[in-house]
C-alpha cells in the first residue's frame, strides 16, 4: 500500500467523494477530462476513482449473476418457493422504504465518501488490494 506525503487538495477530496456517491460516474468523467488535458492525477485520486468504478462494476456484475441464478432456480419445484422467500426478505422495505441490500450499499458508499472527503485512503478487503496493485504507475 502506498500513501503520498502531502494532504490531498480540497478538489481532489470532493471528486473522490462524489465518485463514490455517483457509483464512479464523476470519477470516470474526471479521468476523461484528465486524459484530454494530459493532466497528471495524484495517487489519491487514482485510488478512489478506480475503487469507486470497481465497486460499481462489481455490484452490477453481482446483481446480474444472482438474477441469472435465481431465474434458473425458479424453474425447480419447491426450490422456487425458497428462492422467492429469500428474494422477498432481502428486497422488502426495511428502513425508510429501503431494502436490506440497498441499506448496506448506501452505508458502504457513504462510509467511502466520508473517508475520502476527509482525505483518508479507505480500505475494503480484497478490493483495495486489487486497486493498490493496479494503480502504482
Amino acid at each position: 500500500m502506498y500513501h503520498e506525503n502531502h494532504k490531498p487538495f480540497l478538489i481532489e477530496r470532493i471528486i473522490a467523494g462524489l465518485s463514490y456517491l455517483t457509483m464512479g460516474f464523476v470519477g470516470f468523467i474526471w479521468l476523461i477530462i484528465g486524459l484530454i488535458r494530459k493532466a497528471h492525477l495524484t495517487q489519491f485520486l487514482k485510488y478512489h476513482i478506480f475503487q469507486s468504478i470497481f465497486i460499481s462494476m462489481g455490484y452490477v456484475l453481482l446483481c446480474l449473476i444472482l438474477g441469472f441464478i435465481m431465474n434458473i432456480l425458479s424453474f425447480i419445484p419447491l426450490v422456487n418457493i425458497l428462492i422467492a422467500q429469500i428474494a422477498l426478505f432481502f428486497n422488502a422495505p426495511f428502513i425508510f422504504g429501503y431494502s436490506i441490500i440497498q441499506t448496506a450499499i448506501y452505508i458502504l458508499l457513504f462510509y467511502l465518501a466520508i473517508t475520502s472527503f476527509m482525505g483518508i485512503y479507505s480500505r475494503i478487503p480484497w478490493v483495495s488490494d486489487i486497486i493498490d496493485e493496479n494503480t502504482k504507475y
